[in-house]
């Protein structure tokens, strides 16, 4: 069995990575920093490190993803889990390289792209899988189809970051719809609101709200449990696409489970990422 990984480097995504790296034979690190890589690789027990592999994926950059695909196809046959852990909300509005907003390339665009390259990666495992991190934080998506980068619009951090949690669960039920007959598994999940560096570049009210939120959240430990049980356990067919809170499926906003939602969703992607895939 082998495993990928997003953002393994911090927070849930370094828990998920050595509580599922036992389970596993091998695992790819997919990582902006070597150096924290490295450490993280270096800290498991001796045992356990040679199964460690890291591959730098910045997913602010398609190009960079582009290579990180080929070096991971260079290094396994397969991939049997993949999870796409990576993520983060940014006060100030900030475009990429390539012209996207940072919270919708690093969060949806970036995966989305991964995801897509490696699918044939993933159907070569007898039972695939694809995780996706996502938040109760969907609920408060406002979606503007026609403005995805806010090229246009007053940009807003909670808001941006609201629509790439909705649309990371739209993805998953979109994998598993399009995928299903393959083998493929999809699934959404949120952490929890988890104590971690993680809102370090938010700022104005929602730091504020971050900052007094902070003695009722739970731990890195807590907050990576769905993610590591989604990756390990066989989960039933009838829960493919489902979204998953406390290690059980979860109830989603209605723009969640809206059809029109995913295929617009899907559309978009593809035509912003067009160059790339």
């Amino acid at each position: 069995m082998i495993l990928a990984i997003t953002g393994p480097t911090s927070g849930i995504g370094a828990v998920t990575f050595r509580k599922l790296t036992p389970h596993f034979e091998k695992v790819l690190l997919l990582a902006r920093n070597p150096d924290k890589a490295k450490e993280m690789i270096s800290g498991l027990p001796m045992e356990q490190q040679a199964k460690a592999e890291y591959v730098h994926v910045d997913l602010a950059s398609m190009d960079s993803i582009i290579q990180s695909i080929k070096t991971i196809q260079s290094k396994v046959s397969h991939i049997d889990v993949l999870i796409n852990n990576a993520g983060g909300i940014f006060h100030e509005k900030s475009v990429t390289e390539d012209g996207f907003e940072l919270t919708l390339s690093a969060n949806h665009l970036g995966h989305f792209l991964l995801t897509n390259k490696l699918m044939p990666w993933l159907l070569k495992s007898p039972n695939p899988k694809v995780i996706n991190v996502s938040s109760e934080a969907h609920k408060a998506a406002k979606v503007n189809f026609d403005d995805l980068s806010y090229h246009k619009s007053k940009y807003s951090a909670f808001t941006a970051y609201a629509n790439v949690k909705l649309f990371n669960i739209l993805f998953s039920k979109s994998l598993a719809e399009k995928y299903e007959a393959q083998g493929l598994q999809a699934f959404s999940l949120h952490p929890g609101v988890v104590k971690t560096n993680f809102a370090s570049e938010a700022g104005g009210i929602f730091k504020l709200l971050w900052i007094f939120a902070k003695p009722f959240m739970i731990t890195a430990e807590q907050g990576a449990q769905t993610s590591i049980f989604l990756g390990k356990n066989e989960i039933s067919a009838a829960q493919n696409g489902s979204y998953f809170k406390n290690s059980k499926p979860a109830k989603t906003s209605s723009s969640a489970n809206s059809k029109s939602m995913r295929e617009k969703l899907w559309y978009n992607s593809e035509r912003l990422l067009e160059k790339w895939l």
